[in-house]
């Protein structure tokens, strides 16, 4: 039975969703079905385990939170907005002129974006050098990094997942969006990346396989990393659903790069309302059961 809490954080992945869809509806392009993929997995993250201050987006000591598969960037452009890390009135002039909210994000241009992205795997190699840099000068903060299981194509992907294993760095943690779906189609369809899970755990890393929108799975994986220091880096394979919570969108290959016109939008908003009632009517039921 879900408690209150996680009642509230169901609520919030809808009306962050709803969001999400309205930025890329209003840019007229971008990621839709990754953004939605995703987003449990970085609500969660900023919701209860990384150390970060928003009124001190700089501070020493905070998390550093490396999104390497940079295409995802509506969905951290929202969590990081919902934290005060910036206006909310920004997320409106996504992939605008002059917009500090580009199509990836860009250092320098927002308070909370840590790298700037664009060729896939490139922020896993600055993840994994992050952590070892803090390794060698005794930081006690850790890097988490957000890589889609297409940037698993890229050969320096492996390269550094080899690294990290063989300098330890226990203060990595890799989550993986699963969704099974890259521009040119499906992932088995292009190339065939079979267990992420074991190739992982033969470079030498801890792994973990989740539903990537269990809220409570999600927070327990990374509490584990949080709190357990096994010598050697931690690999979050979490199972995802291209554009989650939206049906026609969902596992659809189409829905990697394209943006909802009018009549999805409305569509997709119209069936986030429903999920919305939804989690109401169970809170509801809950606090009900709590009460007897």
């Amino acid at each position: 039975m879900r408690t209150a809490h996680e009642h509230d954080v169901a609520r919030k992945s809808v009306a962050l969703r709803k969001r999400v869809l309205a930025m890329l509806h209003d840019a007229g392009s971008g990621h839709t079905g990754g953004s939605l993929s995703a987003l449990d997995l970085l609500l969660v993250l900023y919701e209860h385990v990384l150390k970060h201050d928003p009124k001190r987006p700089i501070w020493p000591a905070r998390d550093r939170f490396v999104l390497s598969a940079g295409h995802l960037c509506p969905a951290l452009y929202t969590v990081l907005a919902d934290h005060g890390y910036f206006d909310k009135k920004l997320l409106g002039t996504l992939r605008t002129f002059r917009s500090p909210l580009q199509g990836h994000p860009e250092l320098g241009t927002l308070p909370g974006i840590e790298n700037t992205s664009g060729p896939l795997g490139q922020g896993y190699l600055l993840a994994v050098g992050k952590a070892l840099a803090a390794k060698r000068q005794n930081k006690q903060w850790n890097v988490y990094c957000l890589a889609s299981d297409a940037e698993h194509d890229e050969g320096a992907v492996w390269e550094a997942a080899q690294l990290a294993a063989h300098h330890r760095l226990d203060n990595l943690c890799v989550i993986i969006d699963r969704n099974n779906v890259q521009i040119d189609g499906y992932t088995d369809d292009v190339l065939d990346l079979r267990s992420l899970k074991q190739k992982y755990k033969a470079f030498g890393w801890k792994v973990i396989e989740i539903d990537g929108h269990n809220h409570r799975l999600i927070k327990d994986a990374l509490t584990y990393f949080t709190y357990h220091r096994l010598s050697q880096p931690f690999c979050i394979v979490a199972h995802t659903t291209l554009g989650k919570g939206v049906s026609y969108m969902e596992h659809h290959p189409l829905w990697h790069g394209k943006a909802p016109n009018d009549k999805e939008l409305a569509q997709a908003l119209k069936e986030l309302d429903r999920h919305h009632r939804a989690h109401r009517l169970k809170r509801a039921l809950t606090e009900k059961e709590v009460l007897r």
